[in-house]
């Protein structure tokens, strides 16, 4: 692979409880663990953060095919949702939901444009076979 661009982030504290900030600043806040695994919720989480990233590589992956492709993806939007929860060996485990609203599409049109930047998508190739992921068009 051909780098790019570096993103660099330091972690402090206890982990979920802590606090995390990037080299260049820009990024900066107190970490809590949620309130559904035991935790304050007065702090972002890493799955809050994962979900925000995820959603915009998605956005930007989808406006790039489409873009490729000449449709209008004007007033589009991409909500995810990632979770996590214990898995088969006592650990934890992630699943991620994708949410893509495309309102000027034909839902075929659609998901099928949905699937074209799930395919493309950083995150969602990262992520291909390691965790489950479910990309669905919705109407708002």
């Amino acid at each position: 692979m051909e780098v790019a661009y570096t993103a660099e982030a330091l972690a402090t504290g206890d982990g979920r409880n802590g606090h995390v900030k990037t080299a260049d600043g820009t990024v900066e806040f107190d970490l809590a663990a949620p309130k559904a695994m035991g935790g304050s919720g007065e702090g972002a989480n890493p799955e809050q953060l994962f979900a925000a990233g995820y959603a915009s590589c998605f956005h930007g992956a989808l406006r790039k095919i489409a873009g490729d492709s000449g449709v209008d993806v004007t007033d589009s939007a991409v909500g995810v949702k990632a979770s996590i929860g214990k898995d088969d060996d006592g650990g934890f485990g992630l699943a991620v939901e994708i949410e893509v609203v495309l309102p000027h599409l034909d839902k075929e049109q659609a998901q099928e444009l949905a699937d074209k930047a799930h395919a493309f998508c950083p995150y969602s190739k990262a992520t291909r076979g390691n965790i489950d992921v479910k990309v669905t068009v919705t109407d708002d």
